[in-house]
């Protein structure tokens, strides 16, 4: 089967529906990799695995979806303007049907920079929400130095009453955030990370798209000028490795980004200036390694989320939505 042209209507249909469909999936795994790229000193998650048992014990199943919500809004703009802009760029850069290397390059980079209009308010909103499970679990565990204290000598003196606890702070919520931004530090602050969500996802573009179309079109034939169409089992594995090695090459990129979104940071926590002021106390403070982490929870949510959107291409379900409206 050839290669069939898709209409941009189509493209950005089939880019919202996969991001729609690819969040739900795997936004725990997500939230699993903001909580831990943000852990600063005494560590509340041991891994992946501890983190997501502790979030369903403390906070409930629906705990692990926290901030779902803003990227379900967001996401279908966001992986439409990237999904579809890459195939604008292709399209344009294309000569006779070819598309160089430096081509492929090109049109990612261009896909990753549009697609910062939208991804930047959309993770600087969910990261907020994400991270105040782990805030809350952090104050209950105690520092090196509580740990290491001698407890209370015994007396005969009945201890005074305990105080009660005070109440816990009101849960926040995307709306609470924007108002409360946009009133402080107006629409910057929405946008407040912007340079370091662009330094991650331009070279994410870059890689993923022309590591995708290599990989999809290995071993197939063509037809005059027109390729003959990979299967669905080619396209879906090569959008997750494509996606795997992608978010992994990008993870240190990804955690300054974290870093310097989360507004709200624990005791002993620092707060950063910029890229490069973040990079160098990361580096100073936790070392190389901190760099990588939550690279395995990237991996496990980007790989998904880009074989299932090339698997609705595939499938063709924004042509299928035009044809029954239509």
């Amino acid at each position: 089967m050839a290669e069939k042209k898709v209409s941009l209507p189509a493209k950005l249909i089939n880019g919202g529906v996969a991001g729609l469909v690819g969040v739900t999936c795997v936004f725990p795994i997500d939230l699993a990799k903001t909580r831990l790229q943000n852990q600063q000193g005494v560590p509340v998650y041991k891994g992946m695995m501890d983190c997501l048992a502790k979030t369903v014990r403390s906070e409930g199943y629906f705990g692990c979806y926290r901030g779902a919500a803003v990227n379900l809004t967001l996401v279908t703009p966001e992986k439409a303007i990237k999904l579809a802009a890459n195939d604008v760029f292709r399209q344009k850069l294309s000569k006779d049907g070819h598309l160089p290397l430096w081509g492929e390059v090109l049109a990612g980079c261009g896909a990753g920079t549009c697609q910062v209009v939208v991804t930047t308010p959309m993770e600087m909103l969910k990261i907020q929400l994400q991270d105040a499970g782990r805030l809350a679990a952090q104050r209950t565990v105690p520092t090196a130095a509580q740990a290491a204290a001698p407890g209370p000598a015994q007396t005969l003196v009945a201890p005074p009453p305990a105080r009660p606890s005070p109440p816990p702070p009101p849960r926040a919520s995307a709306t609470g955030i924007t108002v409360e931004l946009l009133k402080t530090r107006g629409l910057a602050g929405l946008y407040r990370g912007a340079g370091a969500t662009l330094v991650r996802d331009v070279p994410f573009s870059m890689i993923y798209f022309p590591l995708f179309a290599n990989l999809n079109a290995l071993g197939r034939e063509r037809v005059g000028d027109v390729q003959v169409r990979a299967p669905f089992w080619q396209s879906f594995m090569a959008g997750c490795g494509a996606g795997s090695v992608a978010a992994v090459a990008v993870t240190p990129l990804d955690v300054i980004k974290t870093r310097l979104q989360t507004l709200q940071k624990g005791d002993g926590e620092e707060t950063y200036k910029g890229i490069v002021d973040c990079t160098r106390r990361i580096m100073t403070r936790e070392g190389p390694s901190a760099f990588l982490k939550g690279a395995a929870c990237r991996a496990l949510v980007i790989a998904p989320l880009f074989g299932i959107a090339q698997g609705v291409y595939f499938l063709g379900v924004g042509e299928t939505l035009l044809g029954l409206l239509g």
